[in-house]
């Protein structure tokens, strides 16, 4: 195994974690939220988007699919972990105080109203809008003569061959339900000279099919769908010859899909996720959904047969696995329907720049990603594999963008040049694990060395080193990032990337490598914080001491941004720098246990939460510090996981011109915005922040794309 047999041995000084800050803070479980709704809360505002009509119909729809596929993934993990607490009995509470069982039941409840809402707008408002314009999914039954005789010539030809029906008796013991996958519970009845018997059989809607199905011939000017599921539905009968079918219900399983690797026994990390990778399509369920209907019994059995309790089965009033709304979302035409296109732009500063080296060796150059094009960090890594000056290359890689990605070639293509190349996969990154298998082995062929992680531990900093011969010596180019390595979500995530050549970073840089490929010991580092040694430490000091220059008179204030605020320590530091007199801005994308407005205890702070075309992705966090303003990028959210069980960076923008565009130019103008923004209130609900609460209207999106096109 590549990576010094870091599966096998112990995590090494350098790795282990740094010990929480004690604090006097009580922990009054009224002072924080819970994680779990406030994910649900967050995702509740995917919908939102969904319901707005500012947003083009077809984005509206997308919408809609990204709200369902974001709840499986909820319940395959986070549900999964809390419904493992009540199986294993475990009394440890949430934040707010809530038993695992208290949890699942708010949890249900809360879906169960907002899969309600979900059903209500396609129903209403996105399907009937979309009629109008020509594209209709309608019933089998509903469509005319001819167009019935062209479906059933589709299901003969097409879908009749790769359908397996399953009985289940006392000779046919109830089938494997694979995870998300779609089925028919179908009710037969078989009549005999003396009796009448019912049997129950399975069949599975194949996920190798198109989940929408072409209904020709359409009237002019319109495209009409009618659904898989119906389709075979409506033809059971020819694979139950000689049987009467009575009824036939969609139902739907959800299991748990989160590893459970037993990493202190594993000798070889890969072949240990390969592995789980083979076990994760067998998780326990954690989830029913059944369609509207179904009949008391026919739920029961499927509930007994799957070992769930009624409070995980999900009654659906509509289409389930709304995740293959993308059929339809990408229909070529309709272009009125979705956003204007756009092309990330290359910066004024890199225009024509055919040599990065130089233009770094200049000064640090800050990308704002989608905005400003991915392109020069590709051009960065195609340089380094194709100048004789470059001697070696080291990267972390998290997620990347499939069988082509452009990043790996050109890792591929400097180790193909004789480079010496390094990189840090990690393996366990969260449903890209066979992705990152395949890169691994391939990257190892050609001979990089590959380090595959940590056991206990994932790599999700984000860092590009190239070591370069230059005239004056040898120097290190680095490149950092808060997003993937990832041209395609580059596109549509908000990340920032910073190159730069300082000493200092690139002393610290080396030290990270040598941690995460060797057995170099680091305890500490200039100007990195490196979760999950110094972050924890470094953060919390920071909050501290804003809280002092507050108490002392001087300039205070705390800005930040992020995916999530969950952890503990974080949250009571902030309530400290509140109480302290610090006034905090926070922009929180999705989960946030901290309560703001609380008087006495979070009154001086405030958080918000974008949700728009592009995902907001970066992390930014900005300390005034008497005066002496401090900014830095991070690949780390304020999450516990980030500060102790990951691999992360932290970075000062040392540039004074490149921190006052981050403070103002980014985070300023989010923290301004009044078109996607939302206010977090201190009872955990949001609400809209509009032009009409004393701001201008102000899109903050629409005001980057502009701006990158004029500069």
């Amino acid at each position: 195994m590549a990576g010094g047999g870091f599966a096998s041995k112990p995590t090494p000084p350098m790795l282990a974690p740094a010990k929480p800050r004690r604090t006097a803070v009580q922990d009054d479980p009224a002072s924080y939220l819970n994680p779990e709704l406030s994910w649900l809360e967050f995702n509740d505002r995917v919908l939102q988007e969904a319901a707005d009509r500012r947003n083009p119909l077809l984005e509206r729809l997308n919408f809609t699919a990204i709200y369902d596929t974001n709840l499986d993934e909820f319940f395959m993990i986070r549900v999964a972990g809390i419904k493992q607490q009540i199986d294993a009995q475990v009394l440890r509470k949430s934040e707010d105080g809530r038993t695992p069982g208290e949890q699942l039941a708010a949890v249900s409840e809360r879906v169960r109203a907002s899969k309600a809402e979900q059903m209500r707008l396609l129903a209403e408002r996105l399907l009937p809008a979309l009629e109008r314009r020509g594209v209709r999914v309608v019933r089998v039954a509903d469509v005319e003569e001819e167009a019935q005789a062209a479906l059933e010539r589709t299901f003969d030809e097409r879908v009749f061959p790769v359908l397996t029906p399953l009985a289940v008796d006392s000779g046919h013991p109830f089938p494997y339900i694979s995870n998300l996958s779609l089925s028919l519970a179908v009710e037969l009845e078989e009549s005999t000279s003396d009796d009448v018997t019912l049997h129950f059989a399975r069949v599975k809607i194949p996920a190798t099919l198109s989940r929408f199905v072409t209904v020709e011939p359409s009237p002019p000017g319109e495209r009409r769908f009618v659904l898989l599921e119906d389709l075979i539905a409506r033809h059971l009968g020819a694979l139950f010859p000689g049987m009467v079918v009575r009824d036939a219900y969609l139902f739907r399983v959800t299991r748990d899909a989160d590893l459970d690797l037993q990493e202190d026994e594993a000798d070889d990390l890969l072949e240990a996720i390969e592995s789980e990778l083979q076990r994760r399509r067998f998780g326990e369920p954690v989830r029913l959904e059944v369609e509207r209907g179904m009949p008391e019994y026919m739920r029961d059995f499927l509930l007994r047969s799957l070992d769930l309790r009624p409070i995980d089965c999900y009654e659906i009033d509509g289409p389930m696995a709304l995740g293959d709304l993308r059929q339809i979302i990408e229909l070529p035409g309709y272009d009125e329907l979705r956003y204007p296109p756009f092309l990330p732009a290359i910066p004024k500063r890199l225009r024509g720049v055919t040599d990065l080296f130089a233009l770094i060796r200049e000064g640090d150059v800050l990308l704002h990603h989608p905005y400003d094009s991915f392109d020069p960090v590709l051009q960065f890594l195609r340089q380094a594999a194709r100048d004789e000056r470059v001697l070696a290359i080291k990267a972390t890689l998290y997620r990347t963008s499939g069988s082509s990605s452009p990043i790996v070639s050109a890792l591929l293509e400097a180790a193909e040049n004789g480079k010496q190349v390094a990189v840090v996969i990690e393996l366990k990154a969260r449903f890209d694990e066979q992705n990152n298998i395949e890169w691994a082995k391939r990257l190892e062929r050609a001979g990089v060395h590959v380090v595959y992680g940590f056991p206990r531990l994932k790599v999700h900093a984000k860092v590009l080193m190239i070591i370069r011969q230059d005239d004056d010596g040898l120097r290190r180019y680095l490149h950092f990032g808060t997003g993937n390595y990832n041209e395609k979500t580059a596109r549509i995530y908000t990340d920032l990337g910073l190159f730069t050549c300082r000493p200092r970073l690139g002393s610290d840089t080396v030290a990270l490598f040598n941690a995460l490929t060797g057995f170099s010991k680091v305890t500490d580092f200039d100007d990195l914080f490196v979760s999950p040694v110094t972050m924890r430490r470094e953060l919390l000091a920071r909050i501290d001491r804003e809280t002092e220059h507050a108490r002392a008179g001087r300039p205070a204030g705390i800005r930040a941004k992020l995916n999530a605020l969950t952890d503990l320590d974080i949250v009571r530091a902030l309530y400290r720098a509140s109480q302290g007199g610090v006034e905090t801005d926070l922009l929180v994308r999705g989960m946030c246990i901290l309560r703001p407005g609380m008087p006495g205890l979070s009154e001086r702070i405030r958080v918000r939460s974008i949700v728009g075309r592009f995902l907001e992705d970066s992390r930014i966090y900005v300390f005034e510090n008497g005066g002496e303003r401090e900014v830095l990028i991070s690949s780390a959210d304020w999450m516990g996981r980030s500060l102790d069980r990951r691999v992360e960076l932290t970075v000062p923008v040392q540039d004074q011109a490149l921190a006052e565009t981050i403070d103002r130019r980014v985070l300023g103008m989010l923290l301004r915005d009044t078109a996607r923004s939302r206010r977090l209130l201190s009872d955990g609900t949001y609400e809209r922040v509009t032009a009409g609460t004393g701001h201008p209207f102000l899109d903050a999106q629409r005001i980057f794309l502009a701006k990158s096109h004029r500069a």
